[in-house]
């Protein structure tokens, strides 16, 4: 995932309900698809940020032998600023980024 040219706010946003429903027609539904979009969003986050965090790691690490390392605190800076997964998870669905679909109705057939 490239989070660098995400389009998402990286603040708060209001955002159109019709347009949020218009795909499935049911804004519950909708809502239920970004929500689990964003969870997915989160893991690849939390996982690149550890990996990148891990290169940083010291096997012999004391309360009193922390040491502050410029590039570990511009990583950590970079994924502070990233808009929040619930925002990109939005905006992926407003792009019809997210692929969805109903799993009852292909287990009736």
């Amino acid at each position: 995932m490239d989070l660098k040219s995400t389009q998402a706010a990286a603040t708060t946003k209001t955002y159109d309900r019709n347009e949020l429903d218009a795909t499935t027609g049911n804004i519950y539904e909708s809502i239920s698809v970004m929500a689990k979009r964003a969870v997915q969003i989160n893991e690849d986050i939390k996982t690149e940020l550890f990996e990148k965090l891990e290169e940083f790691a010291t096997p012999t690490e004391n309360l009193e032998e922390i040491f502050e390392n410029k590039e570990q605190i511009e990583v950590s800076k970079f994924y502070e600023k990233l808009p929040k997964p619930h925002a990109i998870a939005i905006e992926q669905w407003l792009q019809e980024k997210i692929y969805y679909r109903h799993t009852d109705a292909d287990a009736s057939k």
